[in-house]
């Protein structure tokens, strides 16, 4: 639904900003088989001039595809509002997941039943560093 108001107002509608420190925003990331582009609507918090997301897939003991072409090709885009932004994805240490999931809990308490749901994996937190034009883009027409 966040993907479908997004693209028919422009970006107006489906990404919000921070609220209680939470917001959603858009990842463009390329397809690691298909070199497709990718588009998936995450939550997301700031941190300095960084903005960091957690891989949870709902608390599923595998990571989400997301993470995995993020993996294959760590620079992507994120699309907040009608700003586009060149960004490079990579994981948190562990001071820093330390540090910041409190935040999200904070923002979404189902973040502790998911990393309790998925027991067999640690869910990564990932950082997304601005990169090349760090004052972003106009998002392009859908």
């Amino acid at each position: 639904m966040h993907r479908t108001l997004f693209g028919m107002t422009g970006g107006r509608v489906g990404a919000a900003p921070p609220r209680g420190g939470v917001g959603t925003l858009f990842l463009l990331s390329t397809g690691r088989k298909t070199g497709k582009v990718r588009r998936n609507g995450l939550y997301y918090i700031e941190d300095g001039q960084n903005l960091v997301v957690v891989a949870s897939n709902a608390g599923e003991n595998v990571d989400p595809q997301w993470w995995k072409n993020l993996q294959a090709t760590p620079d992507a885009e994120v699309e907040l509002g009608t700003h586009r932004q060149p960004i490079h994805a990579r994981p948190a240490t562990a001071e820093e997941a330390q540090r910041l999931w409190p935040q999200f809990d904070a923002g979404h308490p189902e973040f502790a039943e998911y990393r309790e749901r998925a027991y067999r994996r640690t869910i990564p937190i990932v950082i997304f560093e601005p990169r090349g034009d760090a004052a972003g883009t106009e998002a392009e027409s859908r």
